[in-house]
């Protein structure tokens, strides 16, 4: 459960952090998404998960980040 709660910190400090460095850039970003199609979304959603799933794969399968 403590890793759980820590995952989800780290992903509010990743998540919040292109908003503080650059806000403006933020809304001309979220501006362009807001004008994008749904299936070109959910594209974009399912490649980034699977990526996540990759890199998750990997990190608990190898010995490659030093595990």
């Amino acid at each position: 459960m403590k890793l759980l709660v820590l995952l989800v910190g780290m992903v509010l400090i990743l998540e919040g952090l292109p908003y503080v460095v650059a806000p403006e850039a933020m809304r001309e970003w979220l501006t362009k998404i807001s004008a994008m199609q749904p299936d070109q979304m959910r594209i974009i959603g399912g490649v980034a998960m699977g990526l996540g799933f990759l890199i998750c794969w990997v990190a608990q399968r190898t010995t490659l980040l030093g595990g």
